[in-house]
Parts: structure tokens; C-alpha cells; sequence
């Protein structure tokens, strides 16, 4: 018995068990969490991970949330009534290890040779007398102006660290509800990285409610305008339905959770999912326009043993093309190389089974008849009418290719990279608007801290940490450098004359250091600090806030800060957000590149496998190089940046542009077999195979169509270029593969069979 008459045989329990097991799956969805951390996207391995959380062990979290308020003079005694209403309910949370604001911050001055320490806004001014005084204190408090006040007193923060393992949306919820307790007429923004955090779940939960039906009305729309058929309509998408349950349903039960990138899956499915349906419904209706009686069994054997090998090498390139993520630097990338394959390979199996089951099932369709002749669509005319003109001037043809190729790639110059998760947001979207806002007022979004060990108090030790402030204060971008070498040279200015000696400066000796430290105590509290120096001044951090967090900017003044501090043996590590970004931005570009190679080089290898001839390699390596270079030029042309999500484009579109040219060149090996001439061969596979490739072409970019809405840039940046990518790849198999095939006359198309 073979494999026809099997499914032809068992086709309802091969109905009912696909159905079953799908459904299986889909039962884990409600399980999935979703995981907003921006730290999730890298593996735990990379340096400037491991550094920042070393150095978060001994400072404490850097996680911050910020509530930002603002007036025309936030000097005014309501603005600020309110302000240290929120500020006194602020430190209560549990969630929060400390708080900075106006309120708890300080004022360093001296008197008759004491060091007096008293907060920075010791009372609430009531008259305009006593607004000036106090805006005079703030402009000259340091350690005031640019962290919780803005220069221009039109904003003031307060500023909350966060306890490890918070839950996000708890506290935000907390913070909003004290907010709230106290009304008044100021503006309020909610910033820091639990507000990044809270609104990527917010919106991937409101991508998939918006996108995945967006997607499969587009899919109905076309497959039901491709085929007019509802087998046409109804068998590929039930394909693509269970193989999503599956691919989304091992989510949750891998242990794994739903991360930003992780919205590509589903919808890569409902767009990839179909291809393999389409191929055979197409086939199904291509044999029934030419044979119109043929039994029903009979149409099943041929219908298996037309398509069931080409679909499996094409599932199998596809697979590998997917796969080729799992070089990748993003984590949840790698994940949806994995879990796409597995869905792939269900696409595949219900292909080869649910469908030729379904369709022995399902009433016969009938064939349209115009003029006692099969009906013959604008698609097939024009397909046929291509074939004529490439079969005639082939190298016409390449050459036109391959000039707008070059044209286009051109724009590969332009390409740049963001690895900024607050740019993944539209430019009116809250957070984007208070990012800008911190970014321009209180020194900025992202930071990168620089570890010191040993003698804290050591004159050279903290006269390095001055040295790299100021060198550091000069470059672009960077909005505010702080460390405790600064907060001790303040001291030296409040104890000293302008005249004296070490004034402004840091004392010269270790003694007068420690003195310095315990005149502040007296009067103030050491643990003030505490995210600048532990306890034991054993360890230190430079903290430099970044305003200008672009991956450009960010990479740039990394590299600076590797650069100045390279041969100083008292810094133990350098560590932070913005390095963090910076490393990750690099892996993206190295990531890109190992992955696009990869998938390149193991599809070739497969295609060289399925016809036996190393030639067959190179033919297929000539539509996707192609495809890859207008990729990257339309990128670079239209300012699309390689981002988490875009990297993933090539590998993506390989394993699907691959499956056009192995289609393509399979059918017009069998009709040359068949006894035509390269030419006619060319014309018969476009206007039949072509048509099939084309529809599931269209499907594709039809079901990546959606992600333009996203609520995140680089989705929207993806669905774009999967649209462009794969019309690349459509061109390239229905024009340049058949241009290339009748100037190179391949030996492999003559073959009569292909041995695996």
C-alpha cells in the first residue's frame, strides 16, 4: 500500500487526530508569561552583562522609575506641596530601596571651618521673596540641578531604585494610585525602565489581539481571490491555525516566555504555515482542468507523487534557513528559529497528510469552462506571456536584473543600527515623550558605570575618577558624570576659601580624605552615598548618564570609555545599561551577518544535495544574493536600521525565497524531461508551478502585511521588509532563475530523476 492509498484509506481519523493533537497544544496558550525585560534579549554569558550585574551586587539595582512633574515655575508653593506629598508617599512602597527628589537630597555647605549638611529645600517657599532665595540655593547645589530639578525649574522629579523581582505592573499601578491621591493642575509623566517594561507587555498583548486577526481576514481575502475555490480558502488556513497552536503552544510548555521578538512567530506562521497547501491545492485543481474524470484515488497518487518530494526539500530549506537563528545574539530570536522550525515541520506533516485526507473527503471541485476550453486567468496570461519574452532575450533579461540590483544595494552604505528599546516606540507614544524628557532634563535614560577597587580614599585613586569626569563630561551625548570624588571635591569647596589651598580640589593627602568623610557624617548620613561607594570605601562607581542614547552615540562613547580607562589596574570592571546596549547593538551586526551566511550556506548545500549537481548551488545562490543585497539597499535607502527584530529578515527570507527557486526549477525539470525544449519548458512551469509560486508569494507578504501596525518600530520595520524581501524572492524565481537556467543550460534539468 503506499502512501496515497494509506491517507486515502485512514483520511477521517487522519482528520480528527491532526485536529486533536493542535488543539493539544493549544491548551498550554493561556500559560504563557510575558517577559518585558529588555536584559532578556541577551544571553546571561555576554561581558557586559555579567559586569553590570556584579556591579548591581554591590551598589544595588539600577532599575529606576521616575515620576516627572511639571509647571511654568515648579517653584510654586502648590507645585511643591504636592511634589513632597507624592515624594513621602514615594519611599514608602515596598517595592522601593531609596528615593531621590528635593526633599531628600542635600545642601553641602560650610561655617567657621564646619561642614554643615541640611536638605537641599528645607522648607516650602510662600512668597516671591522667598521662591528667588531658594531658586538661588538650587541653581548652586550640584548635586540638585540636572538630577531632580531641570535648569530651567519648569520640571522636577522624583526618582525611586527599585527592589529586585518587583513586579512591574504592581508598582506602577502603586505609584499611579499616589499620584492620583494627590490631584493638581501640573503635568505628570511616569518614566525609568519598570514604565519601558510595563508598556512592552501592555503592547504586545495589544499587537496580537490587533494582528493576528488582521492576518488571517488578509489570508481569507487572499487565497479566496487567488483559488475561487473554498478548498482553496479552507485547507490552507487550517494548516496554518494548527501549526500556529503548536509553534505558540510549546512556548509555555519549554519553560520559555513570550519576549518582544517573539510577536514575529505567530504571524510568521499564519504567513509561512499555508506555502505547502497552496502547492497542492493548486496542483489538485491543475490536474482536474486537465483531466476532469479521473477518479478520485487516482488523483490522489498523482497528486502525491507530483508534489510530495518537491514539498519536502522545500520544508526541509525552509527549516534550515529558520534554523540558521539559532547563531543569533537575541535569545528570543533563537527561540523563534526553534519553535518556527518545529512549526514548519507541522505545516509540512499536515500538508502531506491532513490535506490530500481533506480533499478525498470534500466534494470534487469543479473546473471553470469558457468556450468548451479550460478558463484561462489574467495570472496564467501574463505568466505565459513573461515566459515568452524571457525564453527569447534571457540575457536581456539578467542583465536589467542585475543592474537594478546594484542601483538598489547601493543604499547597503546607509544601513545603521538601534539597539535603544525606547526608540522600539512611535515618536508620540508616552514613554518616547518622557525619555526625551529625561534625557534632556535629568542626564539621561541610559548609563554606564565604571567599578573602582581598592582604597577608596586614596588621593590617585579618586584624582583618576576626576580625571576620567571631566574627559568624559566633553564627549557628545553624555548628559551627567557623577562619582564620589566629585561629591568629596564639593565638600573641599564648602569647607575652604576660594583662595586656599585644595579648594575645589581633592585634599592630597589619605587623612584629610577621611577627615572630609567625617565631617559630612556628623551632620550627615553616609549612607547618602550609597550608590556611589560601599560601605567599607573598598569599591566605587563613576556613573555616567547618557542623553543622547542612539546605538551610535552609545557604541561611540563606549568605545571611549574601553579607550581612557584601559591600563588603570584600580578599575574592576565597567558594566551599565548603556554598555550593555552598546555590546548588544555590535553582536547584532556580527549576529546578521554569521546568520545570513549560514542560512546561505546550508540552503545551497541542501538544493546541491536534492538535484545532485554542485551547479544547482550556485543557480540558487544567484536569485538569494540578489535578494539579500536589495534587502540591505532598501534598508539603507529607506533608514531601516538592523535592530532585534530586522536581523532576523534574511534568515526568514531565505528559508522562504529558497522554496520559489527549488519549486521552480523541479517542475521545469520534470517538463523538460517530459520531452520540451528549455524555452518551452520555461514558459509551460511559469504559467502552471509559476502560478502556484506566485500565490503563495502573495499569501506571504500578504501575511506579514499586519505587522506594519505594530506598536513596536522594529515589527513594523519587519513586516516591511518581509513584504520587499519576498517580492525579491518572487522575481528572482519566476525571472532570474529561468533567465539563468537558458544561458548556463544546466545538466541537472535534463536528468529524468533525482535520486536522495
Amino acid at each position: 500500500m503506499n502512501i496515497s492509498h494509506f491517507i486515502f484509506r485512514f483520511r477521517w481519523p487522519i482528520v480528527i487526530i491532526s485536529w486533536t493533537i493542535s488543539i493539544g497544544f493549544a491548551l498550554a496558550i493561556p500559560k504563557i508569561k510575558i517577559d518585558p525585560d529588555v536584559k532578556a534579549l541577551i544571553p546571561n554569558t555576554m561581558p557586559s552583562k555579567v559586569n553590570t550585574d556584579k556591579i548591581e551586587e554591590i551598589f544595588g539595582g539600577s532599575d529606576m522609575i521616575m515620576v516627572l512633574m511639571g509647571n511654568n515655575d515648579i517653584l510654586a508653593d502648590s507645585s511643591l506641596e504636592r511634589l513632597q506629598n507624592i515624594d513621602n508617599s514615594f519611599h514608602r512602597l515596598p517595592q522601593i530601596e531609596r528615593t531621590l527628589s528635593v526633599f531628600s537630597l542635600k545642601s553641602i555647605k560650610g561655617s567657621e571651618g564646619a561642614m554643615l549638611v541640611t536638605p537641599a529645600l528645607s522648607y516650602i517657599p510662600h512668597t516671591l521673596e522667598q521662591r528667588e532665595i531658594i531658586r538661588k540655593e538650587l541653581s548652586d547645589n550640584e548635586l540638585i540641578m540636572g538630577t531632580v530639578v531641570s535648569k530651567d525649574f519648569k520640571l522636577a522629579a522624583v526618582i525611586g531604585t527599585i527592589q529586585s523581582g518587583s513586579d512591574n505592573k504592581v508598582l506602577l499601578d502603586s505609584v499611579k494610585a499616589i499620584v492620583s491621591r494627590y490631584p493638581g493642575g501640573e503635568k505628570i509623566y511616569y518614566g525609568g525602565f519598570p514604565v519601558v517594561k510595563q508598556s512592552i507587555t501592555d503592547n504586545i498583548v495589544k499587537d496580537l489581539k490587533v494582528l493576528l486577526p488582521m492576518a488571517i481576514i488578509l489570508m481569507l481575502v487572499i487565497l479566496a481571490l487567488s483559488f475561487r475555490d473554498y478548498k482553496g480558502v479552507v485547507l490552507p488556513l487550517s494548516v496554518v491555525l494548527m501549526s500556529m497552536l503548536v509553534s505558540v503552544g510549546l512556548i509555555p510548555l519549554i519553560g520559555w516566555k513570550f519576549a518582544l521578538v517573539t510577536v514575529l512567530l505567530p504571524v510568521m506562521m499564519i504567513a509561512i504555515g499555508n506555502n505547502y497547501g497552496i502547492y497542492l491545492v493548486n496542483r489538485y485543481l491543475e490536474i482536474l482542468k486537465r483531466e476532469p474524470g479521473i477518479k478520485k484515488t487516482s488523483l490522489m497518487t498523482k497528486l502525491s507523487n507530483a508534489l510530495s518530494r518537491p514539498i519536502l526539500l522545500c520544508a526541509l530549506t525552509t527549516i534550515a534557513g529558520v534554523l540558521a537563528l539559532l547563531t543569533h545574539i537575541i535569545v528570543p530570536a533563537r527561540e523563534v528559529g526553534v519553535l518556527a522550525a518545529i512549526g514548519i515541520t507541522w505545516a509540512l506533516i499536515l500538508s502531506l497528510t491532513y490535506i490530500p485526507a481533506a480533499l478525498s473527503i470534500l466534494p470534487r471541485s469543479k473546473t471553470r469552462i469558457k468556450n468548451h476550453k479550460p478558463h484561462i486567468t489574467p495570472l496564467e496570461h501574463f505568466l505565459f506571456r513573461s515566459g515568452v519574452v524571457i525564453s527569447s532575450k534571457p540575457k536581456t533579461i539578467l542583465l536589467i536584473a542585475g543592474l537594478i540590483t546594484l542601483i538598489i544595494g547601493i543604499g547597503v552604505v546607509k544601513i545603521r543600527v538601534e539597539g535603544n528599546t525606547v526608540n522600539f516606540f512611535s515618536s508620540k507614544d508616552p514613554v518616547r515623550i518622557t525619555s526625551n524628557l529625561i534625557d534632556k532634563h535629568f542626564g539621561g535614560s541610559q548609563s554606564i558605570s565604571i567599578q573602582f577597587a581598592g582604597d577608596i580614599k586614596d588621593p590617585k585613586i579618586l584624582n583618576r575618577m576626576l580625571y576620567y569626569e571631566e574627559a568624559i563630561k566633553k564627549e557628545k551625548g553624555v548628559g551627567q558624570v557623577m562619582s564620589v570624588a566629585s561629591v568629596i571635591r564639593l565638600m573641599s569647596k564648602s569647607l575652604l576659601d576660594p583662595k586656599d589651598h585644595g579648594y575645589n580640589a581633592i585634599p592630597d593627602i589619605r587623612d584629610g580624605v577621611a577627615q572630609f568623610i567625617e565631617l559630612y557624617s556628623m551632620s550627615g548620613d553616609p549612607s547618602d552615598f550609597e550608590q556611589l561607594v560601599d560601605f567599607n570605601y573598598e569599591n566605587a562607581q563613576l556613573l555616567v548618564r547618557i542623553n543622547d542614547a542612539s546605538s551610535d552615540n552609545v557604541l561611540r562613547l563606549a568605545k571611549f570609555i574601553l579607550k581612557i580607562t584601559a591600563n588603570d589596574q584600580s578599575i574592576a570592571r565597567i558594566g551599565g545599561v548603556g554598555l550593555v546596549s552598546a555590546e548588544m547593538t555590535n553582536s547584532l551586526v556580527t549576529g546578521q551577518w554569521r546568520s545570513t551566511a549560514l542560512a546561505m550556506i546550508v540552503v545551497c548545500f541542501l538544493v546541491g544535495l536534492i538535484f545532485r549537481k554542485r551547479s544547482a548551488a550556485f543557480i540558487v545562490l544567484v536569485p538569494l544574493g540578489m535578494a539579500c543585497i536589495v534587502l540591505f539597499g532598501i534598508m539603507g535607502w529607506g533608514g531601516i536600521p538592523f535592530d532585534p527584530a530586522t536581523t532576523l529578515i534574511t534568515s526568514v527570507m531565505i528559508g522562504c525565497g529558497v522554496d520559489y527557486t527549488v519549486q521552480f526549477l523541479w517542475r521545469q525539470r520534470d517538463e523538460m524531461a517530459a520531452g520540451l525544449s528549455p524555452g518551452r519548458a520555461v514558459v509551460k512551469t511559469l504559467y502552471t508551478t509559476g502560478k502556484a509560486i506566485s500565490f503563495n508569494a502573495f499569501a506571504v507578504m500578504i501575511g506579514f502585511t499586519p505587522l506594519i501596525f505594530s506598536s513596536f518600530s522594529p515589527i513594523r520595520f519587519f513586516g516591511v521588509m518581509m513584504v520587499a524581501s519576498i517580492f525579491a524572492c518572487l522575481i528572482g524565481a519566476l525571472v532570474v532563475i529561468p533567465a539563468l537556467t537558458l544561458i548556463l543550460k544546466p545538466k541537472f534539468l535534463i536528468e529524468k530523476t533525482v535520486r536522495l
